[in-house]
């Protein structure tokens, strides 16, 4: 069972889903800037053999920010709350990027950064938050343009210039307009690294890494098989930071194979 810590957790306001498919429920976690849109490249292929509920996190899409959405520890409590709420206690749940932590963390009931690595995510991805924001209005234009998109892009995708450029003009304009992205980065950069392992009543976990990630560094993928030695890796062998953006139809049939 979900252990709901207080009160002040079952007043959240309730999240923004999008519901599509029948069949088994899954929910989907997207990451750090995102909403339920960054799910698009698989998200059809997903609803054809499952129910899938894909939501905007606080502070991200159309959800209003919680008074702790600027930390990691507050967006998992929010979740555990959404669970809870609609009954999906036992639900097949799937994240990406910060979302995977968050799905990890609900299975341990804090990522694998280390040292320079730390610094590392803090500064790059801080960086590319602020110059989002300044270029905010020129993302539908720059998108567009397969050079920008790989210039803007090149820390997250193996092959930033062949991505569908409405789902990249989506996604960079979900992390400029993200109030609480400055203080998740900087919580996710000081807080403290990911622990385990999974509850013994949590069913089976798989952790899909980019091969090619340069945001979470493949070597980290060790220290996440250790934290939770229950894990299956799966490696994404032709993949950045998101396997769904650069391997989508792998994405989803290690997904399914994952959950059935």
């Amino acid at each position: 069972m979900l252990r709901v810590r207080n009160l002040q957790q079952l007043e959240r306001n309730q999240m923004h889903q999008v519901q599509r498919g029948k069949g088994r429920m899954l929910l989907l976690i997207h990451g750090l800037g995102g909403s339920w849109q960054s799910w698009s490249t698989i998200l059809d292929a997903l609803s054809a053999h499952r129910t899938v509920i894909a939501i905007d996190l606080p502070g991200h899409g159309a959800t209003p920010a919680e008074a702790d959405s600027g930390s990691f520890v507050g967006l998992v409590g929010s979740v555990e709350c959404f669970i809870y709420d609609n009954e999906l206690d036992g639900v097949d749940i799937v994240g990406s990027s910060m979302g995977a932590r968050i799905v990890l963390e609900l299975a341990r009931r804090g990522g694998f950064w280390r040292g320079w690595e730390r610094s590392f995510f803090r500064t790059t991805i801080g960086l590319s938050g602020r110059l989002l924001r300044t270029i905010r209005p020129l993302l539908p234009t720059l998108s567009r343009v397969a050079a920008s998109r790989t210039a803007l892009l090149a820390q997250l995708s193996v092959r930033p210039w062949a991505l569908d450029p409405q789902v990249v003009a989506t996604e960079l304009t979900g992390y400029s307009n993200t109030a609480t992205f400055d203080a998740l980065v900087d919580d996710l950069a000081k807080g403290p690294e990911q622990s385990g392992p999974a509850a013994q009543s949590t069913g089976r976990i798989v952790i899909g890494w980019g091969r090619h990630d340069r945001l979470c560094l493949p070597r980290q993928a060790a220290r996440a098989k250790a934290a939770f030695p229950s894990a299956d890796l799966h490696w994404f062998e032709s993949s950045g930071h998101f396997p769904a953006w650069d391997r989508p139809e792998e994405t989803v049939a290690v997904i399914l194979a994952a959950t059935q």
